[in-house]
């Protein structure tokens, strides 16, 4: 846990949301998984979602759908480009399914 967060730490520094360019910030539990998109300059939550909404499938296809309803949500709110921030995870797993699926779902990082 150490690790991450010193990691998540060093990301940050380099990584800014802004207005045009929101940041994605991802959260991995155990069991779910969570994303939110931030705008930094105002410190507002712009969109949010949660894999608990979805019951069915593996936590990689949860993470999946997740991703792509997060690009929906995105959209409806004019939101096309954004920057990813993995909160010290690898971009491995979980959080590359969710990162493709905002992809496929039409948004630019």
């Amino acid at each position: 846990m150490e690790g991450r967060e010193r990691r998540h730490k060093r990301i940050r520094k380099k990584i800014v949301g802004t207005k045009e360019r929101p940041r994605i910030v991802v959260y991995r539990s155990l069991k779910h998984i969570y994303a939110q998109i931030v705008d930094d300059i105002t410190h507002i939550t712009l969109v949010g979602i949660s894999s608990q909404k979805f019951k069915e499938g593996t936590k990689k296809e949860r993470s999946y759908k997740c991703g792509q309803e997060l690009a929906k949500l995105a959209k409806e709110k004019g939101i096309k480009r954004v920057v990813f921030d993995r909160s010290g995870y690898k971009y491995h797993g979980r959080v590359k399914a969710l990162a493709e699926g905002a992809r496929e779902g039409g948004l630019e990082f």
